[in-house]
C-alpha cells in the first residue's frame, strides 16, 4: 500500500508582487508566508527549495540511520544539512545540485564502512530517487 502525502500552496499576484502560503496537515506548515523575495532575495518567508532541502536532509538522515543498523552499526546521532543549488538557466531556473552535509556519532565503526554505508543511503533515500540532480554529500565520522 502507498503511503500518500500531501501539502498546498496558495499564490495571490504577480510573481515579484504577490505572495502566497504553504500548509500540510503534519502541521509544521500552517500558511506559512512565501514570496519571491524569500525565493530569489533575503525577505521572510519559506520557499521551495528551502522546504526540498529540509526533506532531502531529513529523508537521508532517517535512511541512514536505517542502513547503519541493518550493517550493525546503530547509530548515536546524525546530523545531515541539505545544501541545494538553484541556477537560471535559459528562460528559467533549475536545481542543479544538492550537497549534503553528514557529521554523525557511531560507535565502532570504521570510515570505510561508514563511507559506503552512507553513499548507500543517499542512493536509497526515496528524496534521493526522485530528485534529478546531481547529488553530493561530505560524511564526518566522529
Amino acid at each position: 500500500m502507498a503511503i500518500r502525502r500531501t501539502a498546498q500552496a496558495r499564490w495571490n499576484g504577480t510573481i515579484k508582487e504577490g505572495s502566497g502560503s504553504l500548509t500540510a496537515p503534519g502541521g509544521a506548515l500552517k500558511n506559512t508566508p512565501y514570496s519571491f523575495a524569500s525565493r530569489f532575495e533575503s525577505g521572510a518567508g519559506t520557499n521551495p527549495e528551502e522546504l526540498i532541502a529540509a526533506a532531502h536532509a531529513g529523508c537521508f538522515s532517517m535512511a541512514f540511520s536505517l542502513f547503519l543498523q541493518n550493517a550493525g552499526f546503530p547509530p548515536e546521532s546524525i546530523e545531515t544539512s541539505a545544501a541545494l543549488s538553484l541556477e537560471q538557466q535559459g528562460g528559467g531556473f533549475t536545481i542543479t545540485a544538492i550537497h549534503l552535509d553528514v557529521h554523525a556519532r557511531i560507535p565502532k565503526i570504521d570510515d570505510a564502512t561508514f563511507q559506503r554505508v552512507a553513499a548507500e543511503a543517499k542512493a536509497n533515500c526515496p528524496v534521493s530517487k526522485v530528485l534529478n540532480a546531481k547529488i553530493t554529500m561530505t560524511a564526518k565520522l566522529g
